[in-house]
């Protein structure tokens, strides 16, 4: 038998929510993949915003749907196993872009991919909630929702380039092809704590030392999740606000070409720059928050002041209505995208703070699937208001989405605390 004792990992921790990171990077290119090739896919098979607004919407429907059940299938059968089919499906799902033939066909592949990407997030959560103490959580979800931003800061040159080289279909089958080769790093690196192989025993102990102060009842059945109003809270805040950062994810390449008279090319050297602001917002948000707690803020404190700084300084994004440089609006966009992350590191990690491990990708499915729902009822809208209006309208209610998701935060959360 080999001994193990000479192959432990230092901070095993932070190479493991490394690795979900790096999920949720192909996540997010397999997802914002469309949108960059979207005005070619729209003029190659002839279809409108609106058109492409309901494409986008089957995504959100099953992501929506899925979230749930995918957060509550991950609690029954385990981070690592969950995880893996869900990397497979999604992957094949975006190679399956490739047939798109129309509307009916794209919104096809589009809500299976969502069916697939709806696990990576709760999946992250209950390994963030099994693997992090309460003083380092936010700081791992903001490392894991750098994700969104870095697959979306990848997104733009990568398919420019495919699509220059090879095509708007081929471009998906290479894009749909990176989950594979993550799915080998995920079955080698990733164990619970407790029968991690390569997990000093310092970090191991230090790990269940502070799951042990964490209550840790029976489990509880789904429905009675919402018996909190916590939970409540939770979703509101989510389906009033996810819709604004999807707008940007989905839309931006489009706006860029409609509105700012970008080609190709520029979008695959300036589209990237509002979600590399996404990121550095959501790590600071996470490091902003771990700080305030080793200086004395209270859990519930540290949480709504990352919270209510992101929310506010959204609104700026405004700005884009008045300003006719595309570079100005791009540098508008980033500090708008810098906020929201911000906020979100905050947000995103109450599930985990408000239930235990053996909850959390139930809890976060629940409140992500709200989320989904929202931006799947605004995304149409958005198609609607650019077909028949402009992009002005959009911009107003996306700049104050976030304000409004911070106040049910507040209403339904007055005191951030574990409850079961």
């Amino acid at each position: 038998m080999v001994d193990k004792s000479n192959h432990h990992i230092k901070n095993l921790r932070w190479w493991i929510i490394g690795t979900i990171f790096l999920a949720t990077t192909i996540n997010y290119i397999d997802r914002q993949a469309l949108s960059v090739a979207a005005p070619y896919i729209r003029e190659d098979l002839g279809l409108s915003n609106e058109d492409y607004g309901w494409i986008v919407s089957a995504f959100l429907l099953a992501y929506a749907i899925m979230q749930m059940v995918s957060g509550r299938v991950i609690d029954v059968i385990g981070t690592k196993r969950g995880f893996s089919i869900a990397v497979v499906w999604w992957s094949i799902a975006n190679m399956l872009h490739a047939f798109g033939r129309g509307l009916y066909s794209l919104g096809a592949f589009r809500f299976l991919l969502g069916i697939g990407e709806a696990a990576n997030y709760p999946a992250a959560m209950k390994a963030i909630a099994e693997w992090f103490p309460k003083v380092e959580r936010s700081k791992a979800v903001g490392i894991l929702n750098m994700g969104p931003g870095m697959g979306a800061i990848i997104a733009p040159p990568l398919m420019a380039a495919l699509i220059l080289a090879i095509g708007w279909k081929m471009a998906f089958v290479i894009t749909g092809a990176i989950g594979f080769l993550w799915l080998i790093l995920w079955r080698w690196i990733y164990y619970s704590p407790t029968q991690h192989p390569r997990i000093s025993p310092s970090e191991k102990a230090y790990i269940l030392e502070s799951r042990a102060t964490e209550e840790d009842g029976g489990s509880m059945s789904w429905w009675s999740f919402f018996q909190h109003r916590e939970v409540w809270g939770l979703a509101l805040s989510r389906f009033i606000s996810d819709g604004a950062f999807y707008f940007f994810v989905f839309w931006l390449p489009s706006y860029l070409t409609d509105v700012k008279g970008f080609n190709l090319v520029q979008i695959g050297l300036f589209a990237w720059i509002p979600f590399l602001m996404a990121d550095v917002g959501s790590f600071l948000g996470g490091w902003t928050g771990e700080k305030l707690m080793k200086g004395g803020r209270s859990l519930d404190a540290s949480r709504k002041w990352v919270i209510w700084f992101g929310a506010i300084f959204v609104v700026p994004v405004l700005g884009c209505l008045y300003v006719d440089s595309p570079y100005v609006a791009i540098a508008l966009i980033s500090f708008a995208l810098f906020a929201t992350q911000f906020k979100q590191s905050a947000l995103f990690t109450l599930p985990i703070d408000l239930f235990p491990a053996k909850e959390a990708a139930s809890v976060w499915g629940i409140s992500g699937s709200a989320g989904s729902f929202g931006a799947m009822l605004f995304t149409p809208l958005i198609g609607y208001m650019i077909d028949t209006m402009s992009y002005s309208p959009v911009f107003v209610i996306v700049s104050f989405l976030h304000i409004l998701s911070a106040l049910f935060v507040m209403i339904f959360i007055p005191r951030i605390r574990q409850l079961a």
